[in-house]
């Protein structure tokens, strides 16, 4: 590669003294520092909270719960699959800690495979977290459009129409796009590279973000369950976010429409960090040459250090994702689905690796004991079954109106990164980081 930022650092030599410091510790694991490196461990743990963010998550998908469970299942759901994605966490954690990179999952893929088959494990993971993060982007934001929308019903008699929703979303996406020179719970590993004591920090991100997530959201929800005036009416509402209907009826117009901007406000930062994340995540792939133009996405702006290519991939990724809401009423559902699908499957990966190689994982300062191999093997049969879940039709019956097409998207995405691999990437993806070799992505050769 051209840029001296892409650059892959050479393999320390085997006899050279532990890593003292975090620029250190990236250089031993192939790279270079690039990015500032001014977050603090609270920052890193906030960025993952802020995307977790659980008035954006718990509200957006309320309406979804109504529909398919009632209250128990909202309240009580919250708490299992909390419990659930807490195993995961925790799993993850421990790895990031032994691998502090912005790369993150597939990079940490990539060291924990089998060396014949290290660089394919780590082409999968990386592009289902590619399209996972985009997809929760595509969520957030479509979630804040949809809020928005009701909070402009509400006030001005804007009529809410999927057309105007769109706009709404993709006016979002540029907002986002536009403030990201700034630095889902696996934001913390991708901003490893930006922050100070990455080993210890960026675990603890991961963990931390989940657990007062995972408390905060159920007293939310408990909250908002509870204020229900009128179960159908906030259902059907005009305004076609039933948490904007419950505020307004609990607590007035005025006192309503004040904590539905509160709302709104969180979702809008919410989606800001996600962009970020995701961009960060772009960059690193990019960096390895994993994506069409790599060249283009892994660019850092001499002024701010920030990948701004990247971000507006994100963005332009995630409006391509919400955009079959024109056609398709249950899209916000598949967008949640695809999101699932391709966070959860990258997220076992590393952790199924992990497990396999049992005793030869070399633990970094925060780790989980002989709590390992338990935590790790219900983290991935957990993975397993909601990725079947999630694949399933949201409503019946099935029509071209409310089809998930989540399962097709994955399978596209999927299908490209299949014949990409087998006609090209398997001859160069990180072929670059294997000691003793060094070889050019396509990037390289026309650079």
């Amino acid at each position: 590669m051209t840029n001296d930022e892409a650059a892959v650092a050479a393999p320390p030599p085997p006899d050279a003294p532990a890593p003292t410091t975090d620029e250190e510790r990236l250089a031993e694991l192939g790279y270079t520092q690039v990015l500032a490196r001014r977050m603090s461990a609270f920052s890193n743990y906030a960025v993952s909270f802020t995307i977790i963010s659980v008035l954006s998550g718990c509200l957006t998908l309320y309406l979804f719960g109504m529909n398919t469970g009632g209250p128990a299942v909202i309240t009580w759901g919250w708490v299992g699959v909390g419990l659930m994605t807490l195993f995961v966490g925790l799993a993850m954690a421990e790895i990031c800690s032994a691998y502090p990179t912005s790369a993150g999952l597939y990079f940490w893929a990539h060291r924990l495979a089998p060396p014949r088959s290290a660089a394919a494990w780590a082409w999968f993971a990386g592009w289902f977290n590619v399209l996972g993060q985009v997809a929760v982007t595509a969520g957030i934001d479509f979630g804040a459009a949809s809020f928005l929308g009701a909070y402009l019903n509400l006030q001005f008699g804007f009529e809410v129409t999927p057309g105007r929703t769109i706009l709404l979303f993709a006016a979002i996406l540029v907002l986002h796009g536009l403030l990201n020179t700034f630095t889902g719970y696996d934001a913390s590993a991708h901003m490893t590279e930006e922050t100070h004591d990455a080993a210890v920090a960026g675990p603890r991100g991961i963990v931390q973000s989940i657990w007062t997530s995972w408390i905060a959201g159920f007293v939310l929800l408990l909250g908002f369950t509870f204020a229900i005036q009128s179960y159908d009416g906030a259902l059907n509402s005009p305004t076609g976010a039933p948490p904007a209907q419950i505020l307004l009826d609990a607590l007035g117009a005025t006192t309503g429409k004040l904590l539905l901007l509160v709302v709104i406000g969180a979702q809008l930062f919410c989606g800001m960090a996600s962009v970020t994340a995701n961009s960060r995540m772009i960059y690193a792939f990019s960096r390895d040459g994993a994506l069409p133009f790599s060249r283009v996405w892994h660019t850092v702006s001499p002024r701010t250090r920030t990948p701004v290519a990247a971000v507006w991939l994100a963005a332009l990724g995630a409006l391509a994702l919400g955009l079959p809401y024109l056609i398709n009423v249950t899209a916000y559902a598949a967008v949640t689905s695809i999101a699932v699908i391709g966070l959860y499957i990258a997220y076992v990966i590393p952790t199924l690796l992990r497990l396999l190689r049992g005793d030869d994982f070399v633990r970094g300062p925060w780790h989980l004991g002989r709590w390992s191999r338990p935590i790790g093997i219900v983290a991935v049969a957990w993975v397993g079954v909601i990725t079947v879940l999630f694949m399933l039709p949201q409503v019946s019956p099935v029509t071209w109106e409310s089809f998930n097409y989540a399962p097709l998207a994955v399978l596209v995405v999927l299908g490209f990164a299949a014949v990409w691999w087998l006609v090209s990437a398997r001859h160069w993806f990180l072929k670059a980081a294997e000691p003793g070799h060094r070889t050019t992505t396509p990037d390289d050769a026309t650079g």
